[in-house]
């Protein structure tokens, strides 16, 4: 893989795992978007989908 694309998926992990820290922080204390609950589990939910996509992209690389 080349390092280009590699710092890609490094980054998405860095923006999944904020945007489900954010959601997990407003499912909990409603403060960051307004405390939509569906769309807290929904982002959740993807953001975890997209972190299990860059760790085994990153462990098929090598």
């Amino acid at each position: 893989m080349s390092p280009i694309a590699q710092n890609v998926v490094y980054g998405s992990l860095v923006v999944a795992g904020l945007l489900g820290l954010a959601c997990l922080i407003d499912l909990i204390m409603g403060v960051p978007f307004g405390g939509q609950t569906l769309y807290d589990i929904l982002f959740i939910i993807s953001a975890g989908i997209t972190a299990y996509l860059g760790i085994d992209c990153l462990k098929e690389a090598k």
